[in-house]
């Protein structure tokens, strides 16, 4: 009841009450969840029924499907096209088609997931992102869980909360890997 009252005094100081706001949300938040700073931060997506995380660290945005897409002769089923963003050409491809587990739905959820990576630029077809999760350093596995997509080799452990269990899925490693960089059919 006193911070209340402190912040009734601060109603005439915007800046004075928007930083002791601040104060008291990192106060109940270092309470709630442990020492802040060991927090990990990623983006959710979903690949038919399976949900994974990537690391926020490894993608650069997040891209509705764009209008225009030009199909590229002769490259792979996986290689959705070419999609222009900001004058710059993008490599669309359909994670879903690329790991073998069917082909992605353009489905108004759809969305294009965009690697930060400068040698390979490429953009990842999902089924959906459910924004960003966070997850205590504590809350992270080793252990590879088991999902219908066939993406072990991709996957860096995985975070628990709850019933719940995300995999991490290392765009990373995907891109690095022989077989990525072989598009032509």
């Amino acid at each position: 009841m006193t911070s209340i009252a402190s912040l009734r005094t601060l109603r005439d100081k915007p800046f004075e009450l928007l930083a002791q706001l601040e104060r008291l949300g990192r106060s109940v938040v270092g309470a709630r969840d442990g020492a802040v700073g060991d927090e990990w931060v990623g983006v959710a997506f979903r690949l038919g029924s399976d949900k994974f995380l990537i690391a926020r660290e490894d993608m650069r945005e997040v891209l509705s499907m764009p209008a225009d897409l030009t199909r590229v002769p002769g490259a792979r089923t996986w290689i959705r096209g070419l999609a222009n963003v900001r004058g710059q050409l993008l490599p669309v491809i359909d994670l879903r088609s690329y790991l073998g587990s069917g082909t992605t739905s353009l489905t108004r959820s759809a969305r294009i997931l965009v690697a930060n990576s400068r040698d390979t630029p490429s953009g990842f077809l999902v089924d959906e992102v459910l924004g960003f999760r966070r997850f205590a350093d504590t809350d992270f596995d080793v252990t590879l869980p088991t999902t219908l997509v066939r993406c072990e080799q991709y996957l860096k452990g995985s975070f628990r909360r709850d019933a719940d269990v995300w995999p991490v899925f290392s765009l990373k490693t995907l891109i690095d890997s022989p077989g990525f960089l072989q598009v032509a059919s």
